[in-house]
């Protein structure tokens, strides 16, 4: 009996800690405002079907050289600089972009490199000042990847000290989810 209980302990104890290595979707949440054409503008920032056959250890030598080579090529620019709007989620131009530009441009590149698009996820956070901030989360075997134009670090969510607000819906991206995680 005392078998049967600790080994049921350690199993929901090791559930639990996969769990956590995930960003948990709350609610259904609006997308954020300079996403609300993403979809029709760019019909792979949101596709949700993928052939992509890359082993594991493939797949993050790619988010890591992509992560490093987005962020090394891509000046940074606000939308106001560029457009003179607050919000607008766009691909950079030859100019630079803001954060969600980077995270849209890898998005892409990993997508052309074959990476499964349904484990790309766009997320809006607060930074560990508190600011508005846009990362890319790749869904890895083994939890929520954060690629992010501030480091060429690739970090699991919970180490990335920010607090997370709301992500594409892993199970049909044209829709966001609330997830107000904190790492």
């Amino acid at each position: 009996m005392v078998a049967l209980v600790a080994s049921s302990t350690l199993i929901g104890s090791a559930a639990a800690a996969s769990d956590a290595a995930f960003i948990q979707s709350v609610s259904a949440s609006p997308p954020p405002s300079g996403a609300r054409q993403l979809c029709h503008q760019y019909t792979w920032a949101c596709a949700h079907k993928g052939a992509a056959s890359l082993s594991s250890a493939q797949a993050m030598k790619l988010v890591k050289q992509i992560n490093r080579r987005v962020n090394a090529s891509t000046r940074e620019i606000t939308d106001q600089s560029q457009y003179k709007t607050r919000e607008m989620w766009a691909l950079p131009t030859t100019r630079g972009g803001d954060c969600e530009d980077f995270a849209l441009l890898k998005k892409r590149d990993l997508i052309k490199a074959g990476i499964d698009p349904r484990k790309l996820l766009l997320a809006t956070v607060l930074d560990t000042r508190r600011n508005s901030h846009a990362v890319l989360v790749y869904r890895s075997n083994q939890g929520d990847l954060v690629l992010d134009n501030l480091t060429n670090q690739v970090k699991p969510w919970s180490a990335t000290r920010y607090l997370f607000l709301r992500m594409q819906d892993p199970k049909q991206p044209r829709n966001w989810v609330g997830v107000y995680g904190q790492s």
